[in-house]
């Protein structure tokens, strides 16, 4: 069984290098699963591609792709089509959620093979979460009141940067899913595999929030999470 790992990046010329190296030397110690690490530019402007490609050419297991698309959802869906893993996820680059947690994954893949998802959770009794700033405990909270209520959720967390599918659940999904490139998109997974009765396990995870390096801007995010929102409400009241 092969892992691949999905680093969607933009602009990470500070945090690249030091992201994939490691994950590439934990995955070497740690994990007995052959892991493949897809770093996925998404038309970086800085020396992001320069590092990639050096990470690529000083690593037997790395691949690095540009694309011109913005968007963690474009970023995913590239890196599902670079893999031909049995098991295909990402993580995001600053390592936020605890690199031990894919030796979770390891265990619940090579298993019996009952699951179909990993859904990485900040807001389980055994997770740990530091150093997350108000504003955004009050976003996370409200878009996740949202989409229980609106879209009848079960998760308990819904954009934790760490997800990992079968590799057919994930092409299965992304056919039925949107052209969304951001990070709806990976909210909208999670959906339709609860409605599709997917196996999902839902981990605990460590999380730190990286103050000084976030990219996400708050209120162009929340309108496109609000734009999802309406847009699967309507599709799904049809069903």
């Amino acid at each position: 069984m092969t892992l691949g790992i999905i680093f969607p990046v933009y602009n990470e010329e500070k945090r690249l290098e030091s992201g994939v190296r490691r994950t590439a030397e934990y995955a070497g110690k740690e994990l007995c699963m052959e892991t493949h690490i897809y770093i996925v530019d998404n038309a970086s402007s800085d020396r992001t591609g320069e590092i990639g490609r050096m990470l690529e050419s000083e690593y037997g297991n790395v691949t690095y792709c540009r694309i011109e698309e913005k968007g963690v959802g474009a970023a995913f869906r590239k890196g599902v089509e670079l893999s031909g893993d049995d098991v295909a996820g990402y993580m995001d680059i600053d390592l936020s959620t605890d690199i031990s947690g894919l030796k979770a994954v390891e265990r619940i893949f090579a298993g019996r093979g009952e699951y179909d998802m990993v859904n990485a959770s900040r807001f389980q009794k055994k997770s740990r979460a530091d150093g997350r700033r108000w504003y955004r405990n009050i976003t996370s909270a409200g878009l996740v009141f949202l989409l229980k209520t609106v879209l009848g959720m079960r998760a308990s967390d819904a954009i934790c940067g760490f997800k990992f599918f079968k590799r057919d659940t994930a092409a299965a999904l992304i056919a039925e899913s949107s052209g969304e490139n951001g990070w709806f998109f990976i909210i909208e997974l999670l959906l339709r595999a609860e409605r599709k009765g997917c196996r999902i396990y839902e981990l605990p995870v460590r999380w730190r929030d990286d103050a000084g390096g976030s990219k996400v801007n708050v209120l162009r995010v929340t309108g496109a999470y609000l734009s999802g929102i309406r847009r699967l409400y309507r599709e799904f009241g049809r069903l």
